[in-house]
């Protein structure tokens, strides 16, 4: 298929960027990596009146240290997230999910702030971030502001993101001394996953003194398990206590049903899932 007809834009800054996007009203979207947009312009399910491409934008790459946090630029690909000497002493759950995204010209190419602001809840990122309680920058015609991953997903491919903002950073805070783990069940290594959890632990005195999990695919947007993470919090570190907080994963969730998996087997998959990535994250294997 061929796309609609567009105009393109290739800003040298963010508020250059900025301002086409604003310019263009409600119908310009951002090109970053492509790997998910340019798919959707192809079959024609997406009709934007302009592409704001972003790939020039090196004020948007890299990982910066802030101290207690990492600053993630937008436009950092997939693959250097998972080479990142700095995600890698202090964020791994990140660079390990990134890992598992798609193949490697994907991975080389697609971008964690494409993939975010894409907010397909079948992605992996966005559980993560959710999981790691990061802060996402967003840049517009009013400047900087900061959103929750809880506020920033708000449905089926959808975020707060207002008409003229770009996602610019992410913010992580640095979880050193935490277990960490990614599961994912999917059908080949390429395929989205039909259900994921990103599980962070950290250990004390032989008990699980806090727990962080995000869900993927299970539900319109990423979903943070609370209950799991109330029922692990101050638990034994042992798999039947992790085991036994990890049935209530599905709680509040609404996995769809499609080709590749019923609700119910979604439901299953991620109680199943957690319980593994929580005794990873705890140190138990």
């Amino acid at each position: 298929m061929i796309p609609a007809k567009f105009d393109y834009v290739r800003p040298s800054s963010v508020d250059e960027a900025v301002s086409a996007l604003t310019s263009g009203g409600e119908d310009a979207k951002v090109i970053a990596g492509g790997q998910s947009l340019l798919p959707l312009l192809r079959l024609r399910f997406s009709y934007p009146s302009v592409l704001v491409d972003v790939g020039g934008l090196d004020e948007l790459r890299g990982v910066r240290d802030l101290g207690s946090a990492l600053e993630i630029g937008a436009m950092t690909t997939h693959y250097e997230l998972t080479r990142d000497p700095l995600i890698a002493a202090h964020c791994g759950l990140l660079a390990q999910a990134a890992g598992t995204i798609a193949d490697p010209a994907v991975r080389h190419r697609g971008t964690i702030g494409g993939a975010l602001s894409h907010a397909d809840p079948a992605g992996d990122l966005p559980a993560v971030v959710t999981a790691l309680d990061a802060t996402l920058v967003v840049t517009g015609p009013s400047g900087s502001r900061t959103i929750a991953p809880a506020d920033f997903f708000t449905d089926y491919l959808t975020t707060s993101l207002a008409p003229g903002e770009i996602l610019t950073a992410i913010r992580v805070p640095k979880l050193d001394g935490w277990g960490y783990r990614y599961e994912k069940f999917h059908v080949t290594a390429q395929a989205w996953a039909i259900v994921g959890v990103a599980a962070v632990a950290r250990r004390s005195d032989g008990h699980v003194a806090e727990a962080r999990v995000g869900l993927t695919n299970m539900g319109s947007v990423p979903v943070r398990a609370h209950a799991v993470e109330a029922a692990a919090s101050g638990a034994e570190a042992s798999g039947a206590a992790l085991a036994a907080a990890a049935r209530s994963a599905d709680e509040g969730t609404n996995p769809p049903s499609d080709l590749r998996g019923a609700a119910d087997y979604r439901r299953h998959l991620a109680r199943v899932l957690t319980g593994r990535a929580l005794a990873v994250a705890a140190g138990l294997s």
